[in-house]
């Protein structure tokens, strides 16, 4: 089995052959030495970009940040494959790039009361920073619910006819029946197999480019977020019949909320098993014998997480100075906890609330505006001596 220096090893080898991006650079280096000023600034800007920017392989989030602008030749790190895909299908690159944000809000929404918070760095073609060049459990997390936020914004935007290349589920056509009975299929059901089809082929592309253990790793936890979407696929019907006596019964395939899938993947984070690849390579083997194996629903990782207390440019955390703490809490969003220990600020604030509500006939609910006085803790920032060991 490989150790854990092996693993090490091959994501750092990973990381210094991922510069696609930069191997672009010497043809369009050597033609800005013959053009003007202008040209030589903008690839000297472009070289330092490419040099400060911490090299993730995912670099196809950051098309959530472009929007309507998705230039497929301007998105660093695409593979091939990638770069193809985007140029062929720029409708379903617009879908995907509404899912990326919808996926990074679920992401903050599931962590917004731990240390790590699934942070976003600003003009960061990397969206996340170094922190998930640690195959850590965070790391498995971001893949898996990237995945599936790809599947379930592409299998929307075919229901709602946003794209050239599919439509509803054609497999849903006749009768069939449920515990209730017989019902006919109609109206439009989710098209979720065209969207685990297209995420798979899009997502994994990159990984597929390399045989290493993150690799691997990635693989796994992108199909655990494509499969996740899927077990919240529900039968909607209506009614047809006298006085509504459902007699007769339509009915199609949708998706749940979002929600339930963040949710489930956060408790397959929470379960998140650590694992080592096997001996050749195929494989994860269990990290502790005492645990058992992993299966294909688990997230898997291979690293521990550091404890993201302290501001660290090499692990990519941001710390939890500043950060808002609940004073009465046990829990992870605890001031103890969330602060580790070095204390909190508290700060007396003054809010507008609504109050005195009454019900106007017909037909409103006059409110008055209350002010009150709340307190607000946040972290102590780190003793400069403790901030510079991490730095």
């Amino acid at each position: 089995m490989l150790g854990l220096n092996r693993i090490l090893s091959l994501r750092a080898s990973r990381i210094r052959s991922c510069g696609s991006p930069g191997a672009k650079l010497s043809p369009r280096s050597s033609s800005c030495q013959n053009s003007g000023a202008s040209s030589r600034i903008y690839c000297a800007c472009l070289l330092l970009l490419l040099l400060v920017t911490p090299r993730v392989d995912s670099s196809w989030w950051y098309i959530g940040a472009l929007g309507a602008r998705v230039i497929c030749d301007n998105i660093p790190g695409l593979v091939n494959k990638q770069r193809h895909l985007c140029q062929r299908h720029p409708d379903i690159m617009q879908a995907i790039g509404e899912g990326t944000k919808e996926w990074i809000r679920e992401c903050q929404h599931q962590f917004r009361h731990h240390r790590w918070n699934c942070s976003t760095l600003d003009r960061d073609h990397t969206v996340f920073g170094r922190v998930l060049l640690r195959s850590s459990r965070e790391a498995a997390f971001v893949y898996a619910i990237s995945s599936a936020g790809v599947v379930y914004a592409l299998t929307r935007a075919c229901s709602q006819g946003e794209l050239k290349t599919c439509n509803c589920d054609p497999h849903k056509r006749g009768r069939s029946s449920d515990d209730r009975g017989d019902f006919d299929w109609g109206g439009c059901s989710d098209n979720i197999n065209y969207g685990i089809k297209f995420a798979k082929a899009f997502i994994d592309a990159k990984e597929r480019t390399v045989r290493d253990a993150r690799a691997l790793m990635n693989l796994h936890n992108n199909r655990c977020g494509r499969t996740a979407v899927k077990r919240f696929m529900k039968l909607e019907c209506k009614c047809h019949g006298v006085s509504g006596s459902c007699t007769l019964r339509t009915c199609w395939m949708a998706m749940s909320d979002f929600r339930k899938t963040g949710d489930y993947l956060r408790r397959k984070y929470n379960g998140a098993i650590e694992v080592t690849m096997n001996q050749d390579g195929t494989g994860f083997a269990v990290a502790n014998k005492a645990f058992r194996k992993a299966t294909k629903n688990d997230l898997v990782y291979f690293e521990n997480s550091p404890d993201y207390c302290l501001q660290d440019k090499t692990a990519g955390s941001l710390g939890t100075a500043g950060r808002v703490c609940n004073k009465t809490s046990r829990g992870t969003d605890g001031c103890e906890v969330m602060c580790c220990g070095r204390g909190y600020d508290t700060t007396r604030v003054k809010q507008i609330t609504k109050c005195e509500c009454k019900f106007k006939w017909c037909c409103a609910v006059e409110c008055k505006d209350c002010e009150e006085a709340v307190d607000i803790h946040t972290c102590k920032a780190p003793k400069r001596a403790e901030w510079l060991e991490q730095t």
